[in-house]
């Protein structure tokens, strides 16, 4: 079926006027974006979907989100015929994310289905923390996290808080895929909604507070900026840094206001240099000590701290992970915590830093593909069996201890403020803490490079360099021969100087492909699954002994990336 056959069908009486008025203008004046909304459905993927807002079977709207939530009300009678069934919902400050919020709950309130609905924007941990706190049967969210104005999503958590991977991903995406548009129950029933309003953050904070800090020394005396960048941090971080001591906190108050528009940021993304600007101009008046920022839905988080030259400079995903993950593991060893039963998790884009952090305090690292739903799933495997201590991923996503089944930028902002504050009482800042963790365990550098490609034919190169990278692999990368190519599609691990074939099982199939050469480089290759990009994550590492050694070193390592990406045809 064509885009324009597919479009013709939404000119039915079973939509409503205003979509096919704007079917109908889109028919009449625009036939590439006609296409471009209608050409495939948006796909419902292993954890919910992601797209551009408006009409269409490939964007977000009242009939994408509808057929998706009468699949999941459909699987959720399925799996709980007997018992209440009880779902919370929550979403972010995006254009009509609080509409998509209600329109969601009018779908499960019309299959019976009783709703948690949250008054006004809230952290996506935060959703996730509810759904076990409140024992809720799933969880749904209305974000598209750090994307453009453009975009909004929806998001699924199972009834342990985490989001949904199998047998339960594939089960919803079946039914999903049943739902016929007139077939979705748009009349919803009120009484069947429970508000949530300002107690429940109050449950949530004190819980970061529990699972997030281990001693007082110094937080008096730190001086913060933080930032939520318009988004939804600005109903929980200020109250949490407050509680648990930290007094010295100033505000940019321009990005304290929630906004769709983020009208002080190109990106809302604190991965990004410019999204913390205003943030690091403050610092400078202040004399802050560390630099927060958060993404527009609260789980992720960007931290910038004082250099050896004493400017500020934003730490990458890995730096801040390896930062707060050694920082507990020495915790947990110096309060005899450790039983040999306990475990970190990691993603296999994240640095391989965080083996050699595990192995220094005795505990394992788990490794899954990317994203916290394979985090969550490892906690939810080894209930019962093993601890999970900490966990996180190269894109600025960390969670401490199993209260929140999701990265978590509340948790993780007190646990950054109490090494910050401890470091600064013992005279070092953060910066020299995380060369000393380098000086122990090796120097390890990361990089990443996102090339956009949009729309349908975006889709056909992004596969078409997929394709070249397995097909052929380069020989070395900066000199080092490559070893090892781990194709997670083909679920195999080549292993080129033994000409030998590995099968792996242990981790599901992926669209992803690892390069390691004879140095210790690790090249990963990824299409993202929420943007239209493809991404390199470049590893590399050296040893160092001291802070003068970091910097040159780190100079070298830098330029070895460069030398890597012209290899790979990237330059």
């Amino acid at each position: 079926m064509t885009s324009l056959d597919k479009a013709k069908l939404w000119l039915e009486e079973s939509f409503d006027a205003e979509t096919r008025k704007e079917v109908q203008r889109l028919m009449d004046d625009n036939p590439s974006e006609l296409d471009d909304a209608f050409y495939k459905n948006l796909e419902f993927g292993t954890g919910g979907m992601r797209g551009i807002m408006g009409v269409g079977t490939n964007r977000l709207n009242k009939y994408t989100l509808g057929q998706a939530t009468q699949g999941l009300a459909n699987y959720l009678h399925q799996q709980f015929s007997n018992e209440q069934i009880k779902v919370a919902i929550a979403y972010d400050v995006r254009h009509n994310s609080k509409e998509f919020g209600k329109l969601v709950a009018d779908v499960l309130t019309a299959n019976g289905i009783s709703v948690l609905l949250f008054k006004e924007h809230r952290p996506t941990p935060e959703l996730s923390f509810t759904v076990r706190n409140k024992q809720c049967k799933a969880g749904i969210v209305l974000t598209a996290s750090h994307n453009p104005p453009e975009y909004n999503g929806y998001k699924v958590y199972w009834n342990d808080g985490a989001q949904i991977v199998a047998p339960q991903d594939y089960g919803i995406i079946a039914e999903v895929e049943k739902v016929q548009f007139h077939q979705i129950k748009f009349d919803g029933n009120d009484d069947l909604i429970e508000w949530i309003g300002p107690e429940q953050d109050d449950v949530y904070i004190d819980a970061c507070i529990e699972n997030s800090l281990y001693q007082n020394e110094g937080r008096e005396d730190l001086n913060i900026v933080f930032t939520s960048i318009h988004g939804t941090t600005y109903t929980t971080v200020p109250k949490a840094l407050a509680k648990a001591g930290f007094t010295k906190v100033d505000f940019v108050s321009e990005q304290m206001v929630p906004s769709g528009n983020f009208p002080t940021v190109d990106s809302p993304n604190p991965e990004e240099p410019a999204a913390l600007s205003m943030a690091l101009d403050l610092a400078k008046y202040t004399q802050a000590d560390i630099v927060i920022g958060t993404d527009p839905d609260g789980d992720r988080l960007g931290i910038a701290v004082r250099n050896l030259q004493g400017d500020m400079q934003l730490l990458n995903g890995n730096q801040t992970n390896t930062i707060l993950t050694y920082y507990i593991l020495d915790q947990w060893n110096k309060q005899a915590k450790m039983t040999g039963k306990e475990f970190i998790g990691s993603t296999i884009v994240t640095s391989d830093i965080f083996f050699e952090i595990a192995k220094r305090f005795g505990v394992e690292c788990k490794v899954g593909l990317t994203g916290f739903k394979w985090i969550g799933k490892m906690i939810r495997e080894a209930e019962g069996t093993q601890k999970f201590i900490c966990g996180g991923e190269e894109s600025f996503g960390f969670m401490t201890g199993d209260f929140v089944r999701d990265k978590d930028s509340c948790g993780s902002i007190l646990l950054a403020c109490e090494v910050a504050a401890w470091c600064k009482a013992n005279a070092r800042t953060v910066y020299q803490y995380l060369i000393d963790i380098y000086k122990e365990l090796g120097l390890y550098n990361e990089g990443l490079l996102n090339i956009v490609k949009k729309g349908k034919d975006g889709a056909d190169q992004i596969h078409r360099m997929m394709m070249d990278f397995r097909l052929s692999p380069p020989k070395t990368l900066a000199g080092s021969p490559v070893e090892k190519i781990k194709d997670f599609e083909n679920q195999t691990c080549r292993m080129l100087s033994e000409n030998q074939v590995l099968e792996m099982n242990d981790i599901p199939k992926s669209n992803v492909l690892i390069y390691y050469t004879a140095d210790g480089t690790k090249v990963c290759i990824r299409p993202s699954g929420t943007e239209p990009k493809i991404k390199f994550y470049f590893s590399v590492k050296q040893s160092i002994t001291s802070e003068q050694d970091f910097k040159h070193k780190l100079a070298d390592l830098d330029n070895k990336i460069q030398e890597i990406k012209k290899d790979l045809k990237l330059l």
